[in-house]
């Protein structure tokens, strides 16, 4: 590529120079360039590694409302000091830098010693997704050299003072602070197994479904998928706050790619490294990718949907337990959605059981799909916004939405939502809407299952498509005067010949697939979207078995 990095403070002094020709310019930055893309910075000799560092999963245990960090060793006898304000001289900072190849933590606390009079300063730093590292354990005389120390050297690796981190300021090469969630572990865990001697009074189709969705491991397991790092604390454990300005940062560069293909290079380095400093990756040894694409922005646009379902989720499962009620009866009180498991014999089973049969696409070759349960699902106060939608009650069709099993707490407890205002529209085929699929495998592979997890779940809605607007192409831009809905129109379609219309009215588009016999179309199948929450109703959640080939 060809790329020249240079410090801030050159290219500070070039502002001055006026007058300068273009070779001139290029002297300069030969002469002053720190690195070039193609190049990756050696490790430092400092970087060694530490077998402590190995552990996937890093326990912490509060104290006085702070955790101090297992690996100091004085986590059984020390407590987190806390500055003028009462706030606990605690942090966790990160550093993306593409150019020397940095995906860094570091840690740093101050100490003090439970009944003695004993201060100390823990750091502890390393490279994300290896074992490359190392900690440091420095031990003061009095509680304010063991502030001063703290504060200076977090002064040193963000360029804010701790006094003034509320107003948080970005500093180019500098680490940034990351949020903490800590969760007192084994406090939750004891609660939850004396819980469990509790019966469930749920069907036993319902409670196989909230073990199913409420589990924390594979939320885990899809953070990894996803390529966030999990291991390092808090890495893993995002707030609601640093995913928005994720958004934002992803926003600023679909904006710039909008006005210009080509990018620049400067400006994409620097929107990287803020992004992979506000969601810690695992790439290992590896330099994390530029985000100079329309695909990657809409790549990672997916990734922060399933990080702020998962989020979403984990806020909710942690809640604290009682033990005087069943773990499962509890967190199906916390979706405060009423799910009723239908019977297998009844018609409604077999109409839906026929709409997963038939409408499974051609292209979707590498697995079938086996109905386990289904859910008649009735969300609070869903019905009267649904009801309440007066800009157009026709052409209400039942269709299918599918999504990842760590998502499906935040649907059932706050439903199918739009993408936040941070995200850009662009990163969406047919803008920020909810999408749905007549073709039961399109909404299948949003499930992201595999061969030794295939078991998934799809949602069944009832759709106020009213008056759509038909598109063949990628149409992100609001809908014309008139219209309540998007239709992306696809080259096959179920044979509308066969189609099911309930009793209420509502569109069942069940049929085997066969030609639209639309011309140049870019979709291969149908694609609805809808851009008001209150136009979806949910009907049915449908547990699956994919069936790999």
């Amino acid at each position: 590529m060809g790329l020249r990095v240079v410090s801030d403070e050159l290219v500070g002094a070039l502002k001055d120079k006026i007058g300068l020709s273009a070779s001139q310019v290029t002297q300069i930055l030969v002469k002053h360039t720190i690195s070039t893309w193609q190049v990756q910075a050696k490790p430092k000799e400092s970087e060694k590694f530490n077998p402590k560092l190995q552990d996937d999963v890093m326990r912490v245990k509060l104290k006085g409302g702070a955790a101090v960090d297992p690996e100091s060793g004085l986590d059984a006898k020390a407590t987190v000091l806390r500055d003028s304000e009462g706030t606990p001289m605690t942090a966790v900072l990160g550093m993306v830098d593409l150019v020397k190849g940095y995906n860094s933590y570091y840690r740093l606390q101050a100490l003090k010693h439970d009944s003695k009079s004993a201060y100390w300063v823990f750091r502890a730093w390393g490279r994300i997704g290896t074992s490359i590292g190392g900690t440091k354990l420095e031990k003061f005389l009095t509680e304010s050299a063991a502030r001063q120390n703290f504060e200076d050297l977090y002064l040193e690796k963000t360029g804010n003072l701790w006094c003034n981190r509320k107003n948080f300021e970005k500093v180019p090469h500098r680490f940034y602070e990351m949020e903490l969630d800590y969760t007192d572990v084994e406090e939750k865990s004891r609660t939850l197994m004396k819980s469990r001697s509790v019966k469930s009074k749920l069907h036993p189709l319902l409670q196989a479904l909230l073990e199913f969705i409420c589990d924390l491991e594979s939320m885990k397991n899809a953070m990894v998928e996803l390529e966030i790092d999990v291991k390092k604390m808090p890495l893993g454990k995002l707030s609601k706050r640093q995913i928005q300005d994720a958004y934002s940062v992803l926003a600023h560069l679909s904006k710039r790619l909008n006005k210009s293909k080509q990018l620049d290079q400067g400006f994409v380095l620097g929107e990287s490294n803020r992004f992979y400093t506000l969601i810690p990756h695992d790439f290992g040894m590896k330099v994390p990718p530029l985000l100079d694409n329309t695909e990657i922005i809409k790549n990672k646009l997916k990734m922060l949907e399933d990080l702020r379902e998962i989020e979403l989720a984990y806020n909710i499962l942690k809640q604290d337990l009682s033990i005087d009620m069943n773990p499962l009866d509890q967190h199906y009180r916390q979706l405060n959605t009423q799910l009723q498991p239908v019977n297998t014999n009844s018609d409604e089973f077999a109409r839906i059981e026929q709409y997963v049969k038939l409408t499974h696409g051609s292209t979707h070759t590498s697995y079938k799909l086996e109905v386990v349960a289904v859910f008649d699902v009735e969300r609070a106060d869903e019905k009267a916004r649904y009801d309440g939608y007066t800009a157009a009650r026709h052409n209400r069709q039942l269709l299918w939405h599918g999504s990842r099993r760590t998502n499906w707490v935040g649907i059932l407890s706050q439903g199918l939502r739009i993408a936040p205002p941070e995200a850009p529209a662009t990163g969406y085929m047919f803008g920020k809407g909810i999408y749905f699929a007549d073709m039961v495998s399109k909404s299948a592979n949003y499930c992201f299952t595999s061969q030794s997890q295939p078991e998934g779940l799809l949602l069944l809605c009832e759709v106020i498509l009213g008056n759509m607007h038909e598109c063949t192409t990628a149409d992100a831009s609001p809908l014309p005067s008139g219209k309540q809905s998007r239709k992306g129109l696809g080259s096959t379609q179920p044979d509308p010949s066969t189609y099911y219309t309930s009793p209420d009215g509502v569109i069942y588009p069940i049929g085997k697939p066969q030609p639209s016999n639309v011309k140049s179309t870019a979709l291969l199948y149908n694609e609805y979207i809808v851009y008001d929450m209150a136009q979806v109703l949910q009907k049915y959640l449908v547990r699956v078995k994919f069936v790999y080939k």
